[in-house]
């Protein structure tokens, strides 16, 4: 046992998917390698933190859209809080999501449809201290538009894409509704946006909330 993870000791892992059948693939697959054990498993971001903190994997297997907080968010967090290391999945791999992920030290980065076993080997790498980043992925950031927006314009704009008020925005980032009033303005204008709403869109189609 113990491929590329030093030691002989299998890999622990965590798989967070908020689609079922996905989840419940993606863990009876990766089980199946002798070198990989499958110690949590969580259906939403928030949950992957909290069993992150409780069973410490070795690696953090997040997909990318996922409900309460996205794959990155919880990376963050995750992070932050236990010495392992992240593998984002994702279906739509929009051009900004990547420089979001790297920013979080992500150390690996993988499109949905990648095989079991080419998954299994992202993971034992990521678990040696390396890094993946899907190339076609990589491609195609490499070629995105940098992003125009203040961190505190994408904030307001990330929770814009829910159905909170402004005063419910200011609450969550702890502002002024006024200041969050003017982050959006200056976002919409950026953006040449007709709504906090459209700019929202405009701002995840190219990943960068």
């Amino acid at each position: 046992m113990g491929d590329g993870n030093g030691g002989g000791r299998s890999i622990r892992l965590l798989v967070a998917d908020d689609e079922h059948l996905i989840r419940g693939a993606l863990v009876a697959l990766l089980n199946l390698e002798p070198d990989i054990e499958v110690v949590a498993t969580a259906e939403n971001g928030l949950v992957a933190v909290e069993q992150a903190i409780e069973t410490r994997p070795d690696v953090c297997l997040l997909d990318l859209e996922m409900p309460e907080a996205d794959g990155i968010e919880a990376a963050t967090r995750i992070l932050q809080a236990v010495p392992t290391r992240v593998v984002i999945v994702t279906r739509h791999a929009r051009p900004g999501v990547l420089r979001r992920a790297l920013a979080t030290k992500v150390s690996g980065f993988v499109p949905k449809s990648t095989p079991a076993e080419e998954l299994a080997h992202v993971i034992r790498d990521v678990a040696a201290g390396r890094r993946y980043v899907d190339p076609e992925i990589a491609a195609t950031a490499l070629t995105a538009e940098r992003c125009p927006l203040t961190d505190r314009e994408l904030d307001a704009l990330r929770h814009s894409r829910s159905t909170m008020s402004v005063q419910q925005i200011a609450e969550r980032l702890h502002l002024a509704p006024g200041t969050v009033r003017n982050y959006l303005s200056s976002a919409m204008t950026k953006l040449d946006a007709a709504s906090r709403h459209e700019a929202a869109e405009k701002a995840w189609e190219q990943g960068w909330i």
